[in-house]
């Protein structure tokens, strides 16, 4: 009951309110979020090719990883802040959104493999770090990451598709 009192409080807040019921609000706030996505999704996959060993095969990972990953948590940022306002607009409706409901969890297990991958493989990086190569334990990582973000983009536009059924 508490969650549901909360997503009540958020739907009825002023910021929501303007969101929902304007008429520009919503599909810029929408573009913003998609834009950021692809940027996150797009420098993620050069990171996840490296790995995989599929692509900037010439160039040290660390220094791919190094260049490309503080752009993608500023452009992930930007991603949840549009997110959490679309959210806001209607929170009810989100939250019982099965295709919102995964992208949630894809996105919860994208940190957690990204975590993985921070804590064990990368502290190994000077081992492999200029190889054209990568170990099994780095092309998992890539692999699996590049899967999750891949499914998590299509439960985005799933959430678009099963939105409109929903009431109110």
């Amino acid at each position: 009951m508490r969650i549901h009192s909360f997503l009540q409080w958020l739907h009825d807040t002023g910021i929501a309110t303007s969101i929902r019921e304007g008429d520009t609000l919503f599909p810029w706030i929408e573009s913003v979020h998609v834009l950021a996505i692809t940027f996150v999704v797009g420098s993620i996959a050069s990171v996840d090719l490296r790995l995989l060993g599929l692509a900037s095969r010439d160039r040290r990972f660390s220094r791919l990883n190094a260049e490309i990953v503080p752009l993608t948590w500023v452009a992930f940022g930007v991603a949840v802040i549009s997110g959490s306002l679309l959210f806001s607009a209607k929170a009810a409706q989100y939250a019982a959104n099965t295709a919102f409901d995964l992208k949630m969890v894809l996105l919860l297990l994208a940190g957690v493999n990204m975590a993985i991958f921070q804590l064990a493989t990368f502290r190994g990086v000077a081992a492999w770090d200029e190889a054209a190569r990568t170990p099994l334990r780095a092309k998992l990582a890539g692999g699996i990451s590049l899967c999750i973000w891949i499914a998590v983009v299509a439960c985005g536009r799933m959430i678009g598709f099963t939105m409109s059924d929903m009431p109110g």
